[in-house]
Order: structure tokens, then C-alpha cells, then sequence
């Protein structure tokens, strides 16, 4: 089972939307849906955070996306179970 639709329409980089860190505009920390739906992505030229989906899950902690800001898409791992 993948992530719903309607749920990923909804998600945004929690860096780019909290307190001081939020970005400007109406809708900012957009999401991107990469790496065959495993990994989302935030669209903010100056974001780069990622974050996985863990067995449908999207592990949305600004720690977690921080993890991988200066991995390139392409050399993301697989995202790897929810609780090892």
C-alpha cells in the first residue's frame, strides 16, 4: 500500500512551514514525491531536506529530513523499515 493521494497533497517540509524557519508565500514547503514513491522531497530553492517513506509512512521530522539535505536525489537509499 502506497501513501494516499490525498495525504501527500496535504504534507509539507515542517522546516519550511514552523516559526521563524517558515518560508514566505501562501504556500510554501511543497513536496516532491521521488525515487519510485519512497522519498519526498521539498521544493524550496533553499531547503533541500528529504524525507522517507518508511513502510507508507512519511517520517516527517525536520532531524530526518536534515539527515540527508546534502544527498543528491538519485543517491538516496532505500528508505529502510520504521522501527529497526
Amino acid at each position: 500500500m502506497a501513501v494516499a493521494q490525498d495525504l501527500l497533497e496535504i504534507l509539507r517540509c515542517p522546516y519550511c512551514v514552523s516559526g521563524e524557519t517558515r518560508k514566505p508565500g501562501d504556500d510554501p514547503g511543497r513536496l516532491e514525491l521521488v525515487r519510485d514513491g519512497t522519498w519526498l522531497v521539498c521544493q524550496e530553492p533553499d531547503c533541500g531536506r528529504k524525507y522517507p517513506i518508511k513502510e507508507d509512512i512519511p517520517v516527517m521530522l525536520i532531524e530526518e529530513g536534515d539527515k540527508w539535505i546534502n544527498t543528491p536525489v538519485d543517491q538516496l537509499p532505500p528508505p529502510g523499515k520504521l522501527v529497526e
